[in-house]
């Protein structure tokens, strides 16, 4: 009797995904015990496959369950690191023995590159590293990688109701690796990015030195806001600069549909969305709703949610002044706190108190906990009505996929492209997201809906930016390039490299080839070294 061929590789990657290939295991382990302080032994906070919380530690902060399949590679151990000294002691022990190291912190890599790999590794967590202190007299933060931002938000309302932070609106989202791909918010109007507001770091770099900004240099400090840490060493902390809020804001969330004239509204919205008062910042999110005039068909939905730094009365004046296609009205707005705003942007329900923001477990709502797929583009010309309604016919074919508009300019615009890593400031109207989610009852269709993505992604080609079609690294996106990490490692680079980095990227390279000559910080979309600093 024979095995279907199918079967048989499953059972095969099987295999692979959870076999100790690494036959160094035992050699590592002592190396860490070695260079472990005593008083902090290492230890008590690696966890194997033999280990009965492996798994829970592994999973619990695992956003996207497209890769906690039983065929996927899983890390030969896990270090939950609780000292700098099990950081220091993971990096130089995995350069002894060329094993390679994941680093994660809130788990929400859309391609979960910090938990993942074609080769054996482990992972370094640190979600026990996740304090936020806050002194309100110099506006100021130490915040460090393994905090959610909701516990940022938290402490920071705690301190104050006049001070906020310019960074995502879900609050589960790790520090770690929102600041250092870019991270942006409805704040970014007005403050910009939350890399834009970053005054220091701590990171251990490949030699397990511990440095600040003045140690590291403004080369290093640049690349780690906005290039992703992963690729120049492990981030401890950052300092962030608070920024100052009103005691009250507005929001509103309001839908209209195909039938409520959303071609014109949608075209308006693109047109004046990153003109606007830079206090003001509206979403678009694009969706598929049943129609009211023809039941049982599929029609457009076009949300728009919006945070403005000031009151509604100001608020429905800028709105009848320059975006009176909407049709906002008086009972559309909220006023509210800022820390209410985080709550009612992330669709809590009314009256939540702000002590939901310290629930590390995801929303079911959130692009987390689920299976997923993200890409990104950036809208640098309004799209013609005509456009608008060809972009519509095809989200309602699809059905699945979600179409969401991020307007950019005021603050942003104003930010050299060269500032940080991030390049996509003037110029830019909006980043656009495309995401699709489905079950784990879906889930053995899943090249499907990838493919869904895809071709709503094709469809936009003619809307959006070109030479290079950009992206945004937060929204990690594994179909612009893979980087195997060998002889071909600076081409592959480039290929995702110009996407994400535009003009920065040879910056990047050169300040990785200085900081990490041997390419120890790698993953697959990392920053290569130059060719002639491969080993």
């Amino acid at each position: 009797m024979r095995f279907p061929l199918y079967f048989l590789s499953i059972f095969i990657l099987c295999i692979i995904a959870w076999t100790p290939l690494c036959s160094c295991n035992d050699t590592i382990f002592k190396c860490l015990n070695r260079r472990s302080n005593p008083s902090h032994p290492i230890s008590s906070v690696i966890y194997t496959p033999n280990n009965s919380s492996y798994s829970h530690v592994l999973e619990q902060y695992l956003r996207n369950l497209r890769f906690n399949e039983s065929y996927i590679r899983k890390p030969l151990f896990i270090v939950a690191a609780t000292y700098i000294t099990h950081i220091q002691s993971s990096i130089l022990c995995a350069k002894e023995h060329d094993l390679q190291m994941k680093i994660r912190s809130g788990g929400h890599d859309f391609e979960g590159l910090s938990y993942v790999s074609d080769m054996p590794f482990f992972i370094l967590d640190m979600f026990n590293f996740r304090s936020v202190n806050v002194n309100i007299e110099d506006e100021t933060a130490w915040v460090e990688v393994g905090a959610i931002l909701g516990e940022v938000y938290y402490a920071i309302a705690n301190k104050s109701n006049v001070h906020g932070f310019p960074a995502g609106v879900c609050p589960t989202v790790g520090v770690g690796g929102h600041i250092s791909g870019g991270g942006y918010g409805n704040m970014m109007r007005k403050y910009g990015l939350t890399v834009d507001n970053i005054i220091d770091a701590k990171l251990v770099d490949v030699n397990g030195h511990v440095l600040d900004r003045k140690s590291m240099g403004e080369d290093l400090f640049w690349a780690i806001t906005g290039a992703g840490a992963s690729s120049f060493g492990v981030v401890i902390s950052y300092k962030i600069k608070l920024v100052r809020v009103p005691p009250r804001v507005t929001v509103f969330r309001v839908t209209r549909t195909h039938d409520q004239n959303a071609t014109s509204i949608v075209y308006c919205h693109q047109r004046v969305s990153s003109q606007l008062d830079k206090n003001l910042f509206i979403r678009l999110s694009l969706g598929v709703a049943n129609s009211t005039s023809h039941p049982g068909d599929k029609t457009i939905s076009a949300t728009f949610i919006a945070l403005f730094l000031g009151d509604s009365k100001t608020l429905l004046s800028t709105m009848n002044e320059d975006f009176s296609e909407l049709g906002l009205t008086k009972d559309d707005c909220k006023e509210m706190t800022w820390i209410e705003s985080v709550l009612f942007y992330t669709q809590f329900p009314p009256g939540t108190p702000k002590e939901a923001l310290l629930n590390r477990s995801p929303q079911r709502n959130e692009y987390t906990n689920t299976y997923f797929k993200i890409k990104s583009d950036y809208l640098q010309t309004p799209m013609p009505k005509e456009g608008i309604e060809f972009i519509f016919k095809k989200i309602v074919e699809l059905e699945r996929v979600a179409l969401t508009f991020n307007p950019q300019g005021g603050r942003m615009a104003e930010i050299p492209s060269t500032a940080k890593p991030f390049p996509h400031r003037l110029g830019n109207i909006a980043l656009i997201q495309y995401a699709i989610n489905w079950n784990k009852e879906e889930q053995k269709a899943a090249g499907h809906y990838i493919e869904l993505t895809r071709q709503l992604y094709e469809h936009m080609t003619p809307f959006v930016s070109r030479n290079p079609r950009r992206a945004f690294l937060n929204y990690r996106d594994i179909d612009l390039g893979i980087n195997h990490n060998g002889p071909e490692s600076y081409s592959e680079g480039k290929e995702y490299g110009l996407k994400y980095y535009n003009e920065n990227y040879e910056r990047l390279v050169n300040i990785k080839s200085k900081v990490d000559p041997h390419n120890f910080f790698r993953n697959e979309q990392s920053i290569p070294t130059l060719p002639s600093q491969r080993k």
